[in-house]
């Protein structure tokens, strides 16, 4: 086995499990157990407040124990695969369901954004800019066809008639993919040369290079988010074809797997942050072409998700490798990740304010082929100028950090 495909192959079931967690864990519990839909709110809303919050201290705690990482991603997956498991296995009923599900959502997000960031910053410490592009696309490549996975199977398993028996199975075949993960990394990838300075959780932000990262990323994360949070309300009133959804999406996830070897041989040529400009290009123009959609443009809409799709193998791959590249080989890097995971995460978070937004404009939900200029505007050209806003930034980073390893101007 490739020392890149074994790095890689964690990236599946983690983006396998992240999914159903936040798409069909509220409607089981709320549809299928009974528990009262507002409760499942707020439930959810504390699980995920925590899990946005820790991100920085779970890195910080992975750098004080950096010779211990396969030791915490152990006990990491472990963890991952009792809570995912347990979360569709449910042996309470009544007010015990309350604390059940938030038990189970806790160890989820916390044993998920440990893994996650332990082998981030596994992958920032594998050598030299070639090799961390190459690891990165392997990653990102697996992770998308653990989306697509997650986006098919647990919506089929949910319709059925023996939902729990269906997510049980769901459930182990995952728990036998991220032990294949873990094992293939421990044992096959690239060792992991890190290590360095124990520093605190903000030791980062003192890090100026880092700082300006820090905006182009997380404007571009929100640019990503808000057509992701808003396509199935597109798909169904503005292009009015709600039977092609799961089409379309597929075509966005293949396209995005597809193009990664192909941002990888460009960023090799061009440096990592000129390809990732360009990747910001093809995704304006793509969505740009999508504010001019209306009713039955189907095969129109159809190239928007392939060019943005393509476009998002370039989100995926090149801002972790730019980031790595901003590391001091003195410092540990699980608390840079920490930082940049919880940016990714308040973009998701920012992205629900889509829909109030498209309330205000008018915007009504249900009518097919009715979605109006406020639907248009908000899914296509707002990302269109946010993205805008983060190439300018990048642009900046570019030239403040040109001397830099994976910055080239």
């Amino acid at each position: 086995m490739k020392p890149a495909l074994a790095y890689g192959m964690l990236g599946l079931p983690l983006a396998m499990a992240a999914l159903p967690v936040y798409v069909h864990a509220p409607a089981y519990y709320a549809g299928q157990l009974g528990m009262a839909l507002s409760t499942t709110g707020w439930v959810l809303f504390g699980a995920r407040l925590i899990d946005t919050v820790q991100d920085p201290w779970l890195g910080y705690l992975i750098d004080r124990r950096a010779g211990r990482l396969r030791g915490w991603m152990l006990c990491a997956g472990l963890l991952l695969a009792a809570s995912f498991t347990g979360l569709w296995l449910v042996p309470v009923q009544g007010s015990a369901l309350i604390l059940w599900l938030a038990v189970m959502l806790t160890g989820i997000y916390t044993a998920h954004s440990m893994l996650n960031i332990a082998y981030l910053a596994w992958g920032a410490r594998l050598g030299d800019q070639a090799a961390l592009l190459h690891a990165a696309a392997w990653r990102e490549g697996a992770g998308l066809i653990g989306v697509v996975l997650a986006s098919i199977v647990p919506g089929y398993l949910m319709a059925g008639q023996q939902v729990e028996q269906g997510m049980a199975w769901y459930a182990l075949a995952f728990a036998l993919l991220l032990a294949l993960g873990i094992a293939a990394l421990l044992c096959r990838a690239l060792p992991w040369l890190g290590g360095g300075e124990k520093q605190s959780w903000r030791e980062p932000l003192a890090n100026p290079a880092f700082r300006r990262l820090l905006l182009p990323y997380f404007l571009n994360a929100v640019s990503v988010a808000v057509p992701a949070t808003l396509a199935l309300f597109y798909i169904r009133d503005r292009i009015a074809a709600p039977q092609l959804s799961g089409a379309f999406l597929a075509a966005y996830f293949v396209a995005a797997a597809l193009g990664l070897p192909l941002w990888v041989r460009l960023a090799k040529k061009t440096g990592t942050a000129k390809a990732w400009r360009l990747g910001m290009i093809l995704a304006v123009l793509a969505f740009a072409g999508a504010a001019l959609l209306s009713t039955g443009d189907v095969a129109a809409y159809a190239v928007v998700c392939i060019l943005a799709g393509l476009a998002l193998g370039a989100d995926l791959a090149l801002p972790p490798v730019l980031l790595a590249g901003l590391i001091s080989p003195r410092h540990s890097p699980a608390s840079y990740y920490g930082i940049w995971t919880l940016l990714g995460k308040l973009a998701l978070a920012l992205s629900g304010l889509a829909l109030p937004l498209l309330a205000l404009g008018g915007y009504q939900p249900g009518v097919a082929g009715q979605g109006g200029l406020s639907l248009a505007l908000t899914y296509a050209a707002l990302p269109c100028a946010i993205k805008l806003l983060a190439m300018w930034r990048l642009n900046l980073v570019i030239r403040q950090q040109a001397t830099l390893k994976g910055f080239t101007p």
